[in-house]
């Protein structure tokens, strides 16, 4: 029997001045629904190009790109069977390309405001239209799209689409917009700076000029013009935005006048208030499942709370996914915003990515103080994950290639903190490597959305349309049958799915190394899982595990014994995992669950 009795513990428990372990197990009487679902990021243009001969800016014919039939029955089935439920498919909406697309109606983009070859996936072309060089017949490509979706919902999956609201590209046109649909900016008033009525925000008197250093891949033969400059995407009031700013964008106006005091003009309604909502609920009534919302916190919470009502009184199930990075406004953008989940980007990921590199300033203090801020009350809004494609990839020198296997304790952690969703990006699940040089990114350990190409290993696992990971080494299939065996276990875990929680760090503190360690608790009342995870790369751990008795108490359990669950550990390990009565042994790079 483990048995801790503390009652300083508890006193400073019922002070706030620990854990606010009170708010979590309030969690086992209201048993709510699980939100523990597995998001996977599909970089559209990329997943399903099968070529091989790529050369660096090459255009679409050349380097090949997905078209919307690659994502078939077959390949969706392979994707479900490793445990996703929601893809979230980037770059499905059309936008700004080097692309000559004008046989279809989509008129021609300048190159020197188009970010690589292929363009960026958040400067929205037309918010009714689908990219044309995914369909094979470029002019019946709304319908490709549907038939795809049609797959996704007969195959069980959910698909999420970019919302991108903040900014579009900087020739906007849609060819596409239903009867009745007037484009951005064409009744604004471009002679003052801010209107409210305005979907643009304005530079008067000025012409807007190339960032040095921009040299697209194709000739340019007359130069690009704009009078007046309109604001570009991040809130540059500058005609000449440098390479490094969102130049290829526009800033749109919710009714905010930035060179004012930020003074607000909500009333009447904004028409890019009405706008946004009437682009939101035409995918909505399409059938799509989702919206990642990009750059969400640039965008007045006002706005959300009035277009997320009105979209979920018609389409209760759909779900709003924030792109956001300040915490300190995280509980207005699901509370008064209506947000489903929050990317925990600034907070679990910064602190494990940490761990993973094995920062001298790196501990496993940085994942108590995550969720003591979230406490209860909006953990489960969180999005999780260690890999999207803003991030660097996890195999790369940038983020932790001396150390992968620390994958293992993050990725654990990421999946089982809360019960919040957790996403994956496309060949994170094998080690993507993302070392080749596209174009526009050059070498920046990612995978390009900018440019026609591929990623390598997920185009293995494809295997020709087998979708068995025929092609991958041995090192890559293990990898995947990581990520295969964690999501299993996320799935059928009653206490992952939806348990209380608790920190076991203040407990044991004084008997194991807490700088790499990391212990906690999740229970309901049929389930009990104790989980620690060792983040340290070259040493194994042996402990006493110590459960305090307010943990004991609120598991409502009169004494404690572990079992032998499930243990993750690297495929390269010499160790293994031992429980010898209270006492646990865990190899470097591991993560260990035991049933109590």
């Amino acid at each position: 029997m483990i048995r801790f009795t503390s009652y300083l513990f508890l006193i400073l428990a019922m002070l706030g001045l620990t854990p606010n372990l009170n708010s979590q197990s309030s969690m086992l009487s209201s048993t709510p629904t699980s939100s523990k679902f597995v998001v996977y990021q599909m970089m559209f243009h990329l997943w399903g190009n099968t070529n091989t001969n790529l050369v660096r800016n090459g255009s679409a014919q050349q380097n090949g790109v997905t078209k919307f039939k690659d994502v078939s029955t077959k390949a969706l089935n392979a994707l479900k069977a490793k445990g996703i439920t929601h893809i979230y498919a980037t770059g499905l909406i059309e936008h700004a390309t080097m692309e000559d697309l004008t046989t279809f109606g989509s008129p021609l983009d300048h190159p020197s405001v188009v970010k690589g070859r292929a363009g960026s996936p958040f400067a929205i072309k037309d918010y009714y239209d689908v990219n044309p060089f995914l369909a094979d017949n470029p002019a019946k490509r709304m319908e490709e799209f549907k038939a795809m979706l049609a797959r996704f919902h007969q195959s069980g999956l959910k698909l999420v689409i970019d919302f991108v609201p903040n900014h579009l590209a900087r020739q906007y046109h849609s060819d596409q917009k239903p009867a009745g649909v007037v484009d951005f900016g064409v009744h604004d008033n471009n002679q003052v700076s801010f209107a409210a009525p305005n979907n643009f925000y304005y530079l008067p008197g000025t012409q807007f000029s190339v960032p040095e250093g921009v040299n697209p891949p194709v000739a340019v033969n007359i130069p690009y013009t704009e009078i007046p400059a309109k604001v570009s995407g991040n809130n540059v009031f500058s005609s000449q935005p440098s390479i490094n700013d969102w130049f290829e964008t526009v800033k749109l106006n919710y009714g905010i006048d930035y060179q004012h005091g930020n003074a607000t003009h909500f009333d009447p309604i904004p028409d890019t208030w009405l706008k946004m909502v009437d682009v939101l609920r035409y995918w909505a009534d399409l059938g799509v499942d989702g919206f990642r919302c990009d750059m969400a916190e640039m965008v007045p919470v006002e706005f959300w709370s009035y277009a997320i009502p009105k979209i979920k009184s018609q389409h209760d199930q759909v779900v709003f996914i924030a792109e956001i990075y300040q915490p300190d406004r995280y509980k207005d953008y699901i509370f008064t915003g209506g947000f489903d989940y929050l990317y925990d980007k600034v907070g679990l990921y910064d602190g494990i990515r940490r761990l993973m590199q094995q920062k001298p300033e790196a501990t496993t203090a940085d994942i108590t103080r995550v969720w003591q801020h979230e406490s209860g009350d909006f953990a489960k809004h969180m999005l999780r994950f260690l890999e999207n494609h803003d991030e660097h990839r996890l195999n790369t020198p940038a983020f932790a290639a001396a150390n992968f296997w620390s994958t293992i304790p993050g990725m654990v952690v990421t999946a089982m903190l809360h019960d919040g969703p957790l996403m994956i990006y496309m060949g994170q699940e094998f080690g993507e490597k993302a070392n080749e040089i596209e174009g526009y990114n050059e070498a920046d350990d990612r995978s390009s959305m900018f440019d026609f190409w591929r990623v390598e290993t997920h185009q293995r696992w494809m295997n020709g349309g087998k979708f068995d990971g025929g092609l991958l080494t041995d090192s890559e299939k293990n990898i995947d049958a990581f990520y295969q065996h964690l999501f299993k276990f996320v799935h059928a875990s009653e206490a992952v799915q939806r348990g209380a929680f608790f920190d076991l760090q203040y407990a044991q503190e004084a008997s194991y190394d807490a700088k790499h360690l990391y212990a906690y608790l999740r229970y309901t009342a049929k389930e009990k899982l104790l989980i620690v995870t060792n983040f340290d790369a070259n040493h194994g751990h042996e402990f006493n595990i110590q459960i305090p008795t307010l943990a004991v108490d609120l598991m409502q359990v009169k004494s404690v014994h572990l079992s032998k669950n499930t243990y993750f550990t690297p495929p390269s390990t010499s160790e293994s995992p031992r429980l010898t009565g209270n006492k646990i042994y865990i190899p470097a790079n591991s993560a260990l669950i035991f049933n109590l």
